[in-house]
């Protein structure tokens, strides 16, 4: 059985959307991060540095349990167990890898710290606010290009790259951008919203 441990973040999101996409049972566990359990000990024990989400397997490689976390990681895992969302196709599948890497190396940490000066800062910071909504602006460019030519990340294929960006893209207002200066980011989101797998991961852990 899988057990998620998991909150109602953009990160969390991607990996319960997967869950909700391969239709696989799963124990859910909150996490309150805004109340510090992610600094309990007994999550510790699962993720070490203190961050949602986290996944625990008891039927994993060579029926052995593990422990994973970080979200990329989880998706890479769960993605190969089950051998869907991740391409077969070595060309496909490195630009699947590709854009899971460049979503957890920069869309996803900068659009975090837009998040951050623009919402929960102590105190108003000019600078951090505008380096890093010129950030996310600057990384919906990049993937605006993309999608120009490309029906999704890896290509034609849907897979965890998409399902690692989107929840941070539905969170566009937060970090200030428009997505119709983005027509191609935003027709990629409007047709992966409408996949009823991202609908219910997106609910979690709020309707469990």
């Amino acid at each position: 059985m899988i057990d998620l441990y998991t909150f109602g973040t953009p990160n969390g999101r991607k990996v319960s959307i997967l869950l909700e996409e391969l239709g696989v049972p799963y124990n859910l566990h909150v996490i309150d991060i805004s109340k510090g359990e992610q600094f309990a000990p007994s999550f510790l024990a699962i993720a070490p540095n203190n961050r949602i989400p986290a996944l625990v397997d008891s039927d994993g490689p060579g029926g052995k349990q593990i422990d994973i976390f970080e979200s990329g990681a989880i998706l890479v895992y769960l993605a190969e167990k089950y051998g869907k969302f991740i391409p077969a196709d070595p060309h496909a599948r490195m630009e699947c890898l590709k854009w899971l890497m460049w979503q957890m190396g920069g869309f996803g940490p900068m659009l975090g710290q837009a998040h951050h000066f623009l919402r929960a800062a102590k105190e108003d910071v000019p600078y951090g606010k505008e380096r890093y909504v010129a950030e996310a602006k600057r990384l919906y460019g990049v993937m605006d290009g993309h999608l120009a030519s490309h029906q999704f990340l890896a290509g034609t294929e849907y897979s965890i790259a998409d399902m690692a960006c989107y929840p941070w893209a539905c969170r566009h207002e937060w970090h200030q951008v428009d997505l119709a200066d983005y027509p191609n980011v935003s027709r990629w989101k409007q047709e992966i919203s409408k996949r009823g797998g991202v609908a219910r991961g997106m609910l979690v852990p709020n309707d469990r």
